[in-house]
């Protein structure tokens, strides 16, 4: 199957704007503090900003969410008819990003085909999960998917290529961005590819052997909801050429030096402990995260609270020494193992793994028209 990771209309925000106050990490990060959030909301002000277009996990609890939705979509809406965004026709944008420890990780940022893809269990389709959907953390991202007009991906996957045909060959012409991330988070520029380099970049890509083309890195939930909103879309007769049909999306090589595995530790909040820090060893990450998740939901069944995913040791273990929260430790996942595994066997167990280190994460910064 060919035409899988195509160039996309992307938009920018226009040129002159402050970039720093722009880009957003990704929307599962600080899950458990919001305080983060709200000192990145001051320092961005009244400035444009993808932090208006998104709704950080750190509030999906709070009693203000239904207010925070309504306040994105229109800000999404007062940002398409104002002077706010610059459009980036048929184009890849070719990501290169400095991370916390100096690597620089590349990537290309264009428009998946959700036709290709199929996030359920046994799917033999040319784009898969890797990490268990879990059904009910649907529900939101599709309904936000409904009502907004603009996506902005956090979504990752990952291709084997270990002679590096696609990304070492690119061509990047303009600079459309280059600065410094918020808070510590790196550098990241983009360059555009476009015409006749895009089309050998995406010939590449057509070229790439094997049933499994890419595997999921990071989004995984964000595309299922992507994926599920087209189904709806479709059998409600959309046409074929819909945008919506299509998710944007970072593609990097899973070989790249740069792409590091982190593992996502459990933590129980909001419960009678005292506060602990238990590290599970010795076997396979996926087995231990399964094995994570049981205690987890045993914990809570016995003692009451929540569960919650924290990327991050340190931040896990300073979790861990507030009153009423745990904490179980995992190892980090053999990247090499990925694609064996999920042709082999199918996903691991959901938050299986990260990739990067927290602010080393995908952030938000390129937009598209989804409908």
């Amino acid at each position: 199957m060919t035409d899988i990771f195509t160039p996309a209309d992307i938009l920018l925000p226009k040129e002159g704007t402050d970039m720093t106050r722009w880009a957003a990490v990704a929307c599962d990060q600080f899950s458990a503090e919001p305080a983060y959030w709200q000192t990145m909301s001051d320092f961005v002000g009244g400035a444009p900003s993808a932090l208006r277009l998104m709704l950080p996990e750190a509030y999906l609890h709070a009693p203000d969410v239904e207010a925070r939705k309504a306040a994105m979509c229109r800000t999404m809406e007062d940002y398409l008819v104002g002077d706010v965004f610059r459009k980036i026709l048929s184009s890849y944008i070719f990501v290169e990003r400095t991370l916390q420890n100096g690597a620089i990780r590349r990537g290309l940022v264009g428009k998946i085909d959700l036709e290709a893809y199929d996030w359920t269990p046994g799917a033999v389709s040319p784009i898969r999960s890797t990490e268990a959907t879990v059904p009910e953390r649907l529900p939101t991202r599709v309904e936000l998917r409904r009502r907004t007009t603009l996506e902005m991906p956090h979504i990752v996957l990952f291709m084997d290529d270990p002679d590096d045909r696609v990304l070492g060959p690119a061509e990047p012409g303009e600079v459309l961005y280059d600065f410094d991330l918020y808070a510590g988070g790196g550098h990241i520029r983009g360059r555009r590819i476009a015409g006749p380099a895009a089309e050998a970049v995406k010939a590449a890509i057509d070229a790439l052997p094997g049933e499994l083309k890419f595997a999921m890195g990071d989004g995984n939930h964000s595309l299922a909801a992507a994926k599920n909103r087209w189904e709806e879309l479709k059998a409600a007769g959309a046409p074929m050429d819909h945008p919506a049909r299509y998710a944007l999306a970072e593609l990097e090589n899973l070989r790249d030096q740069a792409v590091a595995f982190y593992p996502i530790h459990r933590a129980v909040l909001d419960t009678d402990a005292g506060g602990f820090v238990e590290e599970l060893s010795g076997g396979d990450a996926g087995a231990l995260a399964a094995e994570a998740d049981r205690l987890a939901q045993a914990y809570v069944a016995k003692h009451g609270g929540r569960i919650d995913y924290i990327h991050g040791t340190d931040a896990a273990r300073a979790l861990a020494a507030r009153p009423g929260c745990g904490v179980w430790l995992l190892p980090a996942l053999d990247k090499a193992a990925l694609f064996p595994h999920i042709l082999r066997e199918g996903n691991y167990p959901k938050k299986s793994f990260s990739v990067g280190q927290t602010l080393d994460k995908r952030w938000y910064l390129e937009c598209r028209k989804i409908r």
